[in-house]
């Protein structure tokens, strides 16, 4: 699955999670007390598996990740049904 990260740093950028299922926090376990992106989004294809999994920054809404996600076309790129994450 394609992790895919909104807001902060690392926005817009991309990378490979090994799994079924993608971590609730990116990344998952740092111990520093950092703050860590969160997870909003997955899409899920046809057969069920996670295609991808939208990462917001700790700062950002979530309504504006949804916006960001829907803007950049994860789910039409990935032909997979967005679901938001409920935390």
């Amino acid at each position: 699955m394609r992790a895919l990260f909104v807001g902060g740093v690392v926005d817009n950028s991309e990378m490979d999670l090994e799994g079924a299922q993608p971590p609730v926090h990116y990344p998952e376990d740092t111990g520093g007390g950092h703050s860590r992106y969160r997870l909003h989004q997955v899409g899920r294809q046809q057969d069920g598996q996670v295609a991808y999994a939208v990462y917001g920054a700790p700062d950002m809404a979530d309504d504006e990740v949804a916006r960001v996600a829907d803007e950049r076309a994860y789910a039409r790129r990935f032909d997979a049904e967005p679901e938001v994450f409920q935390h």
